[in-house]
C-alpha cells in the first residue's frame, strides 16, 4: 500500500495568501488609469479679454430723495447737493410726472426721518410706481427731518 501520512490528513493546513495575483490586479489598475488618463483631452489656454477701465467723467446726480415725516409732511430733493423743499401728498404725483418727463434715467430714492411712519413709506412707493418709474429704492436708515 502507499505510504499515507495520517497526520497531514487530520492536522489543519496553514492559509497561504497568494500575492502575485494581487500585484497584477494593481498593475493592470494602474496601467488602465494611466491610459484613461493620457486619453483625456489636453487643457488649453483661453484668451479673455478684460475690460478696459473707463474714465468717468463725474455726472450729476439727478436721483429724487423724496423723505416722509411726519402725515402729510413730505419733502422733495434732486441730487444728493439739491435744496429740500417741503410738499404735501398731493404735490407728489405731479411733481413725480414732470421728474419723470424731464430726466431721462429716473431714480427715486424713498427716506425717513424720525417722525415717519411706515404707511408713509408705502405710500410713497405706491406713489413712485403709479408714475412709472421703475428704479425706485427705500433708505433703511432714519435720517435728519428735511436733509
Amino acid at each position: 500500500m502507499n505510504d499515507i501520512d495520517l497526520e497531514s490528513l487530520t492536522s489543519p493546513r496553514k492559509a497561504r495568501l497568494e500575492i502575485i495575483p494581487l500585484i497584477d490586479v494593481i498593475f493592470f489598475l494602474l496601467a488602465t488609469f494611466v491610459l484613461f488618463t493620457l486619453s483625456l483631452n489636453k487643457i488649453t489656454q483661453v484668451t479673455t479679454e478684460f475690460p478696459q477701465p473707463v474714465i468717468v467723467t463725474e455726472s450729476v446726480d439727478q436721483t429724487a430723495y423724496i423723505q416722509a415725516s411726519s402725515p402729510g409732511t413730505y419733502y422733495w430733493k434732486e441730487g444728493r447737493s439739491g435744496t429740500p423743499e417741503l410738499l404735501n401728498a398731493a404735490e407728489i404725483a405731479p411733481r413725480l410726472t414732470d421728474y419723470r418727463r424731464r430726466v431721462h434715467d429716473p431714480r427715486v430714492l424713498i427716506r425717513g426721518d424720525e417722525k415717519a411712519k411706515f404707511g408713509a413709506a408705502v405710500g410713497l412707493l405706491d406713489t413712485v410706481r403709479k408714475a412709472g418709474i421703475k428704479k425706485v429704492s427705500v433708505e433703511t436708515i432714519v435720517g435728519t427731518t428735511g436733509n
